[in-house]
């Protein structure tokens, strides 16, 4: 079902007619419209030399957390280990930010671009442990596709 999924991914994203910004919320859309347990669908970018990251485009409820600084929460933690971090249950993880009390399971993965880490991919699922190793390949896929047009 994800790999299906690979053709419009590259499509939205190399639609050089349109800005990234607008690529990118539209790849938010396309993801969290098409995969039922995807249910919020943001880009965090690092804000400068700061050691933090600021929310760039997503599809789903307006979350609170437009700056997160590194090491706070899953997607802090992900901007200082580079590797993905999937959440099967959000209740047992201590360093836990929550934006949606309806939120069970999350997964950020790392964009990385000429090697270093500028953002992530984040996605929050109300389905308890819906993530696998197939959505973990899928994302990185995505985040290098983004990548191109960063």
């Amino acid at each position: 079902m994800l790999a299906s999924l690979k053709p419009k991914v590259t499509t939205i994203l190399s639609n050089n007619a349109e800005s990234v910004e607008n690529r990118l919320a539209a790849l938010c859309n396309l993801l969290r419209d098409t995969i039922d347990y995807y249910d919020w669908v943001g880009f965090y970018f690092k804000n400068g030399d700061k050691k933090e990251l600021k929310l760039g485009p997503y599809a789903g409820e307006p979350t609170d957390h437009t700056i997160i600084p590194f090491g706070k929460g899953i997607c802090g933690q992900v901007a200082v280990s580079n590797e993905n971090f999937v959440v099967p249950d959000v209740a047992a993880q201590d360093n836990y930010i929550a934006c949606s009390i309806t939120v069970k399971a999350e997964i950020v993965v790392p964009l990385f671009k000429n090697g270093e880490n500028i953002g992530q991919i984040d996605i929050d699922s109300n389905t308890p442990d819906p993530f696998t190793e197939e959505d973990e390949r899928f994302l990185e896929f995505v985040n290098q596709e983004v990548s191109q047009i960063l």
